[in-house]
């Protein structure tokens, strides 16, 4: 009889299988991806990851090394930054949200509840050009608060739903004790309730972080040079002489690493909502 551990073991194998021969190319020369089948790194070098972390001081306001190409290490700082705007905006922007369709009954309120689910069901792609169109006009093209507000479309209708969720499970009981008990409105809802749905919060956060991190259609059409994101900066590997696909190699390894934070920093939260939320 075959042990039980053996298709879960395979299973997780066949899982990180990309994520490995992703790491084991990044220290790859192009030659040697190109020139045959290779389980580990014949030609080791790390000149794939210097190449992009050679305009690290330039972050910083330091001096780089002569023929450093900043504009990698600038991705991910774009990145980093209108992700993080968005998914503060977002959170921020549907807790109050997801407490009024929680907590109260008004007229359309199951209607409203749809349409903003629709929005997040839309693709990009419907709206490039006219948010193109529009931050062009106001002089918010080719910024981070472009970006982020751009992706707020989609992030704020999943955090009110998630968060909806978390909340509705929550009994109103524990509001009108808090106002008993001499709690105002904004002293309830930080002190009391929102610790309630820190694992709601903590899931709501991980799937806004996610999307706007690997969204590229709209980050790739919002910006040019000041915000260009990683994403978009990743396609320039192509030449007429074919892909540097080291160097995209080693880029996609630096892709995974915030990501990887972020799912470590809300693990518990993420265990939580997973089996007590909608998600």
């Amino acid at each position: 009889m075959m042990p039980r551990w053996i298709v879960p073991t395979l299973y997780i194998l066949f899982l990180m299988l990309p994520i490995y021969w992703l790491v084991s190319m990044s220290f790859k020369t192009t030659n040697e991806i190109l020139g045959g089948f290779t389980l580990f790194p014949q030609e080791f070098t790390l000149e794939n990851y210097n190449a992009i972390l050679c305009g690290l001081p330039d972050v910083w306001g330091g001096a780089v090394p002569e023929g450093c190409d900043t504009t990698w290490i600038w991705g991910y700082v774009n990145s980093l930054s209108y992700v993080s705007i968005n998914t503060v905006l977002s959170i921020a922007v549907a807790l109050p949200a997801a407490y009024a369709f929680s907590r109260y009954r008004f007229a359309g309120d199951k209607h409203l509840f749809f349409w903003l689910l629709t929005n997040r069901m839309a693709p990009p792609a419907v709206f490039a050009l006219p948010f193109l169109n529009l931050y062009s006009a106001v002089g918010l093209f080719d910024t981070h608060i472009a970006v982020a507000l751009a992706h707020c479309l989609f992030n704020i209708p999943l955090a009110v739903w998630i968060l909806e969720g978390f909340m509705s499970g929550i009994p109103k009981e524990l509001d009108e004790t808090a106002y008993v008990d001499g709690y105002s409105f904004p002293a309830f809802f930080g002190k009391i309730f929102i610790p309630n749905i820190a694992s709601g919060i903590g899931v709501a956060a991980f799937f806004c972080f996610m999307f706007s991190w690997v969204e590229l259609l709209l980050a790739k059409t919002l910006t040019s040079v000041d915000a260009k994101p990683i994403a978009a900066v990743m396609t320039k590997t192509a030449s007429s002489s074919g892909y540097e696909l080291g160097l995209l190699a080693a880029a996609g390894c630096l892709t995974i690493i915030p990501g990887a934070f972020v799912i470590y920093f809300v693990r518990n939260y993420i265990a939580k909502g997973f089996a007590l939320g909608r998600v």
